[in-house]
This record gives structure tokens, sequence and C-alpha cells, in this order.
């Protein structure tokens, strides 16, 4: 039985959760917190935990933003432009 080299193994607990993974639990919280019927000290500690994640995927996705800005700039094709937010463009297009 083969194991994972010990920089490896550490990794997921250093890094945290995949992107995908905290995601997924922000959703969990979010429809615990939306259903209203937790003590209030759970309900804290879960948005703690929520807040948590949402810095995790912010930096993921900052740190996915600068690897594909420098793959266009190796590549010398188009220039990224950024990506409005879901919620500026329900806001436009009412």
């Amino acid at each position: 039985m083969s194991r994972k080299p010990k920089q490896e193994r550490g990794k997921d607990e250093e890094e945290g959760p995949s992107f995908e993974k905290a995601l997924e639990r922000l959703e969990e919280i979010a429809e615990r917190l939306e259903g209203g019927d937790l003590p209030l000290e759970e309900a804290i500690a879960l948005a703690e935990e929520g807040q948590r994640l949402v810095q995790t995927c912010a930096k993921q996705l900052t740190e996915a933003e600068g690897r594909i800005q420098k793959l266009v700039e190796q590549a010398g094709t188009a220039a990224l432009e950024p990506l409005e937010m879901e919620e500026e463009e329900a806001e436009e297009s009412a």
C-alpha cells in the first residue's frame, strides 16, 4: 500500500477546503440560517464559519484569476475582461 508523501498529506489541511467544497458548505449554512429556527449561539457559529469560507473562496478566486492572467500573458493572445457579478447583471436588466 502506497502512502502520499508527507507534503501532500497536509496540503488540504493547510489550504482549507477546495473551492467547490467551501461553496457547497456555504450553501448548506445559508439554508440553515434562512430557516430561522436555530438557537442564537448556533446561528452565530454558522455565520462565523460562513464568513471564514467566504474569505477562503475569495482568496482562491483571486489566486485563480492571477494564474489565468499569467497564462493569457504567456500566450500573448487576448486580454482578459473582468466579469460582472450576477447581482449587477440583475440590477442592470431591471
